[in-house]
């Protein structure tokens, strides 16, 4: 199991810090698959939350610091509503959510979906990123929809969105924390190894992002999310069928 975690999460991370989005979706599904929900929310929550952390450090200059002060306020309301509620989903929901998140991001009209730039864009970006960590996991695509049209820059919507998912991810390992007891219930072993390749596979992405056209990036990343999203979906209708 080390193994696997640690290849998932070296892969993973390098694929996130080249396209920002799709790593966290594929080692969602990879956790799942191997352990329960609540252990795959914790280490899942670790590893994108080292990943996004270095990648925040990285650009720290460029953070949107107001931005991610209102991102702040929307998440604590989600995290409120949540723990009021006591939700943990079976492996079928989150497999399904995993599979409706990238479909949601290209169907959502994009008039619809206040930026983060405009009033009360990043409260309701914080609010909806945070309740889709905690039912699917990630939720990339998704926060990718509030800032598209954003007058930032590219950089700023690099630092902002790392810092932004930092503390979702946070937010998703106390929340699941309520329900597992504590990180220590996990191996330490894998806990580090997690840690560092998430960390290797940041590094590493660097030097393949540098190469690639903004061409390439944008079909790359459209088509990659998408596949992702119908494999996730199929698996989910599989295991709910399973259970009829």
């Amino acid at each position: 199991m080390v193994f696997v975690i640690a290849l998932a999460v070296l892969g993973t991370s390098f694929l996130s810090g080249i396209f920002g989005m799709a790593g966290g979706m594929i080692l969602m599904g990879v956790l799942v698959a191997i352990m329960p929900v609540s252990a795959a929310m914790m280490l899942h929550g670790a590893a994108q939350m080292t990943s996004n952390g270095w990648r925040a450090l990285m650009w720290r200059g460029s953070i949107d610091w107001p931005i991610f002060f209102r991102y702040i306020l929307g998440l604590l309301l989600a995290g409120l509503a949540f723990s009021l509620i006591g939700f943990v989903p079976d492996r079928a929901v989150v497999l399904i959510a995993l599979g409706i998140v990238p479909f949601l991001a290209v169907l959502i009209p994009q008039r619809f979906v206040p930026q983060v730039d405009h009033r009360y864009g990043a409260h309701v970006c914080g609010f909806v990123n945070t309740a889709m960590q905690f039912v699917a996991g990630v939720s990339g695509p998704l926060l990718d929809v509030f800032f598209i049209r954003s007058s930032m820059d590219r950089r700023r919507v690099v630092a902002t969105k790392a810092a932004c998912q930092t503390l979702s991810h946070l937010a998703k390992l106390v929340y699941f924390s309520s329900f597992m007891g504590s990180l220590g219930e996990l191996d330490g072993i894998i806990l580090g190894v997690a840690v560092v390749t998430a960390i290797a596979g940041s590094s590493l992405s660097k030097f393949v992002l540098e190469r690639i056209s903004d061409t390439q990036f944008r079909l790359w990343t459209k088509w990659i999310v998408m596949a992702i999203g119908v494999v996730y979906l199929a698996q989910g209708a599989w295991v709910l069928l399973g259970r009829a």
